[in-house]
């Protein structure tokens, strides 16, 4: 049966070679569209979360503010100025913290090596920083660990463009650079990041020192901010509110008071943009969906067409005692079959497209973000049961149509 039905398929193709390159032209536009718009949409999203993700990955921000209300007999206006204890404080009594750090922040600090001297945003942390930043060294550097914080040492960490800019023609790892007039030695540079979210400028500029060695170059108390990371982001809110009850008894302000403590939430923003890209990718999937689906009406109007011209042949096959279930799947099968034709001939056009864009490599900037579709399993295996279901309705009213002919009237058929 099935090598029939293949058979009368291909021969119905021959014979009408110019109506059959329509079709397929047709069914192949649109599932180029729809794999295209489908796969630029993934690629969109996924870079527009890995770039959040390279400026902290699910990381919560913490920034001290001013009270807006009274409690227990303390007036309003009382700044909150945290500490690098409130960061060991938050690590040992809120329940659910996997990583924490406390972060000092000096702008326009200058950096100097035999080869050039430029000025950056300097931050002092502890070694958890390296993962909830996603600052990891290349080979054969380090990030800062727990004998250069104990220790005091003046070491650094650079990012990867400032440490190109530093050392053009040399590997900076075990060299010196002088900042703010002081020799530091490199033990590591980042490997290179997408980040699109940032403070004060971007990773691949930033020079990192212990923590304490930063207090006692510029004698600071107050941190610029505290950095925690959960341990799975279901914990976020437990955290939060661990953050801000245990903050409010050492600071005496009200749990309630928004403006006492200010948190930038990686994890909601995540979840944030998510639905935003979500949203955006619904509707590139329908715009291509419709796409589509007009080419599905093309071939349900070509099946009419086939079956108006074919009733003679029809009447004859139900005269010599074909069944109604034979007819039916005869144009079910060429219905879906044209549809799967075209299908792979845009998916094959798509492929070739793809991974074209995907050979060349962009520079940071807006083409690095548009430029990375994603052709995934999951756009094939969507896109083919759109063929399959636009395949079955385009083919279903004609084959109805062609097994509800009288087969007398049907060979009277000129």
């Amino acid at each position: 049966m099935w090598r029939n039905l293949i058979q009368e398929f291909f021969g119905e193709l021959r014979k009408q070679k110019l109506r059959s390159t329509l079709t397929l032209i047709a069914m192949a536009w649109g599932t180029l569209a729809v794999i295209l718009l489908l796969s630029f949409g993934r690629g969109l999203t996924t870079t527009m979360m890995e770039g959040m993700r390279g400026g902290g990955d699910q990381v919560m921000m913490i920034y001290g503010g001013q009270t807006s209300k009274e409690f227990q007999g303390l007036s309003t206006g009382r700044s909150i100025n945290l500490t690098k204890e409130d960061a060991y404080l938050l690590h040992r009594s809120v329940p659910g913290i996997a990583y924490s750090s406390p972060s000092y922040g000096q702008g326009s600090t200058q950096l100097r090596s035999d080869y050039h001297t430029t000025n950056t945003y300097m931050e002092g942390v502890a070694p958890d920083f390296e993962v909830m930043r996603s600052m990891f060294p290349k080979h054969g550097g380090r990030f800062i660990n727990q004998k250069d914080i104990v220790e005091k040492r003046r070491v650094v960490f650079l990012g990867n463009e400032i440490a190109e800019d530093l050392f053009p023609d040399d590997d900076p790892v075990g060299k010196f650079v002088d900042i703010d007039g002081l020799p530091f030695r490199v033990i590591g540079v980042m490997q290179g990041k997408m980040q699109s979210s940032m403070n004060n400028g971007p990773d691949a500029q930033r020079a990192i020192i212990p923590y304490t060695t930063f207090e006692t170059i510029y004698n600071r108390r107050n941190v610029n901010m505290l950095l925690v990371r959960p341990s799975h982001p279901d914990r976020q809110m437990d955290v939060r509110e661990g953050i801000n009850t245990t903050l409010a008894s050492r600071y005496q302000f009200d749990p309630e008071d928004s403006q006492a403590l200010s948190v930038w939430d990686f994890i909601e923003m995540e979840e944030m943009n998510r639905m935003v890209m979500t949203g955006i990718e619904i509707f590139l999937f329908t715009v291509g969906f419709f796409t589509l689906l007009i080419a599905g009406v093309g071939v349900a109007n070509i099946m009419y067409v086939v079956v108006k011209e074919r009733t003679r042949e029809i009447g004859l096959k139900k005269a010599i005692g074909a069944r109604k279930t034979h007819i039916i799947s005869q144009f079910m099968f060429e219905s879906v079959s044209i549809a799967f034709l075209g299908g792979l001939i845009g998916l094959g056009i798509s492929y070739g497209i793809i991974s074209t864009i995907q050979s060349f490599t962009f520079d940071e900037g807006a083409m690095e973000f548009l430029l990375n579709p994603i052709l995934s399993s999951t756009v094939m295996v969507l896109t083919f049961s759109i063929l399959a279901l636009i395949g079955l309705c385009a083919g279903i009213f004609p084959a109805l149509k062609a097994a509800r002919l009288d087969p007398v009237e049907s060979l009277r058929y000129e």
